[in-house]
């Protein structure tokens, strides 16, 4: 395809996402590829200078475990959680809030837009209660374990998000969040994005990740559009299974709480997110009501 041919056919995407929300959530590979990072990044200033209300939510596991580990201290996870202790979570937080938001602020800042890192606790944007104990299998037997300062986000408070919104910044906001006490909480990226997505009214969710999208039985084809019908029936069959589940709740959640679409797209190929929104095919898979 020409150039001028891919211009003309994002126009009519471009008129129609101007003035609206989009959630990203920044995962996979890219939080720790410098110059897939970058290029994700540029991509997001794009659209926020075509007319979109740009939030980035972002994770960060990889740089957490390998700090912890360097100050050594061996992660634990159970069920693909976390086991976060106090010293945990300061390491987390020491990352999230200290390394990486504000990594990406300056990235935002190159690209020749304005950015502002927050965490959930900024602005008591980001509610939560400590997780339940979680029910594991270990082989025969069965046995609870505390995740310890873990949350799961009861409420998003979204004002500081509106005020930065319409004053031309980019939100940047990692996943800490805080309790009834003032205290803070460790919460999983891909849920937080999900429902900040909802309490914005966001008109797109896309979750930025290392698959190329949710596919067939074979692995050869990829879902480029899905109901929420048609993911319960590939759950039920077996052909939606292991990590491809927790990456679509947060996406089935955003989509029952009113977003219009959700996007699993692969974050590692260059400039996806811009292919995803801009063209007719788009290159990952698309959630719908």
């Amino acid at each position: 395809m020409k150039r001028e041919d891919i211009l003309i056919e994002a126009l009519p995407y471009i008129q129609k996402f101007h003035g609206k929300t989009i959630v990203i959530k920044l995962g996979g590979h890219a939080m720790v590829d410098p110059a897939i990072l970058e290029t994700a990044i540029r991509d997001a200033v794009l659209l926020h200078y075509v007319g979109m209300k740009v939030v980035l939510v972002h994770g960060g596991g990889p740089e957490i475990t390998e700090k912890m580990r360097a100050m050594g201290k061996e992660p634990k996870f159970v069920a693909g959680l976390r086991v976060t202790d106090q010293e945990t979570l300061e390491i987390a937080q020491m990352v999230l809030v200290g390394k990486i938001n504000d990594g990406i602020v300056s990235l935002i800042t190159r690209g020749g837009a304005r950015g502002v890192g927050l965490s959930g606790n900024d602005g008591n944007l980001l509610y939560a209660d400590k997780m339940k104990k979680q029910r594991v299998r270990e082989g025969d037997n069965e046995r609870e374990v505390d995740l310890g300062y873990v949350g799961e986000i009861t409420h998003v408070d979204p004002a500081v998000l509106h005020t930065l919104l319409d004053n031309k910044y980019i939100p940047v906001i990692a996943p800490i969040a805080i309790d009834r006490e003032g205290g803070s909480l460790n919460i999983n990226a891909d849920l937080a994005a999900g429902e900040i997505a909802i309490a914005l009214h966001a008109f797109k969710f896309v979750n930025l990740t290392d698959v190329d999208g949710v596919m067939d039985a074979e692995r050869t084809q990829i879902f480029r559009s899905l109901s929420l019908g048609e993911i319960d029936r590939l759950i039920e069959s077996g052909v939606i299974g292991g990590g491809m589940i927790p990456k679509l709740e947060a996406c089935i959640r955003a989509v029952k709480g009113g977003v219009e679409s959700a996007h699993i797209v692969n974050g590692n190929k260059l400039h996806n997110l811009l292919l995803e929104l801009f063209t007719n095919e788009g290159v990952g898979t698309m959630i719908r009501a």
